[in-house]
């Protein structure tokens, strides 16, 4: 069988770091004054994967973003992740762009200016999560797409990948080139190490404007947030004390609850 060395291409988003979002506690309104931005966490996975069939098949990554301009640190992480080239699409207008739109600018990129047989997307992201610009990207393209992806081996010009669905395992075999969407589930992302994170930034990037693109349009935002608001966190104060007879008191209090059966 001959060695098929692909060329894979990892579409990314940078996004709100979740962990820094702090809540009014007072109007339960989210405060993201000051949080910090990071490579969507599924999208770490799509870039794990491409990094991964590499090493196994040879070949090439390359790593995709889209977004505005201020997203130009996102590069050097996704590349001390281990694809070998990144490409930046930005504009000022690109803003709360809708999944329809993203994945437009992302098949009008890639089709005039990144060589590709298989492109991983993560299965949403980190913030919107809406599971579409995979499938709509593929559309655009004319390729085959193969979502829940779980495992994924390349053999010959075809990729084999497993789809893990509600109540059944589905395994699906389609010709390169393809675009598959990839669940949490199927690696584990590796942390860059110090000379990675180093190496990073002497990795070339190619930045792509609307102009590039034969883009004239100024894209208005479709998506509109009119409020977020917190869970409310209701604590019950119950307290407890040491005696032996709290004990079933304790139990009782969590079977009322509904927190245990």
């Amino acid at each position: 069988m001959p060695n098929y060395m692909p060329k894979i291409v990892t579409c990314f988003k940078w996004v709100l770091d979740e962990a820094d979002i702090k809540v009014s506690p007072n109007s339960r309104e989210l405060m993201l004054d000051r949080v910090s931005y990071k490579i969507s966490d599924y999208d770490r996975n799509a870039i794990e994967e491409g990094v991964r069939l590499q090493e196994l098949h040879g070949g090439s990554v390359a790593a995709v973003t889209l977004g505005l301009p201020s997203a130009k640190p996102s590069l050097k992480d996704a590349l001390s992740r281990g694809p070998e080239k990144a490409y930046f699409i930005n504009d000022p207008s690109f803003k709360d762009l809708e999944p329809s739109q993203t994945a437009s600018l992302l098949a009008a990129a890639i089709s005039t200016h990144i060589e590709y047989d298989l492109i991983i997307c993560g299965e949403g992201s980190s913030d919107l999560y809406t599971q579409q610009v995979g499938p709509r990207l593929a559309e655009r393209l004319g390729i085959p797409c193969i979502t829940f992806v779980n495992q994924l081996t390349i053999e010959d010009n075809h990729i084999l990948a497993e789809r893990r669905l509600d109540d059944v395992i589905e395994v699906v075999s389609v010709p390169l080139p393809a675009l598959v969407t990839v669940l949490p589930s199927i690696n584990n992302p590796r942390i860059p190490s110090l000379k990675q994170v180093l190496g990073a930034a002497k990795k070339p990037v190619v930045n792509l404007t609307k102009k590039d693109l034969g883009q004239n349009d100024e894209y208005e935002p479709c998506l509109q947030t009119v409020s977020i608001l917190a869970a409310p966190m209701e604590r019950r104060a119950i307290k407890f004390g040491p005696e032996t007879e709290d004990i079933s008191k304790f139990v009782n209090a969590l079977i009322r609850e509904g927190v245990v059966n």
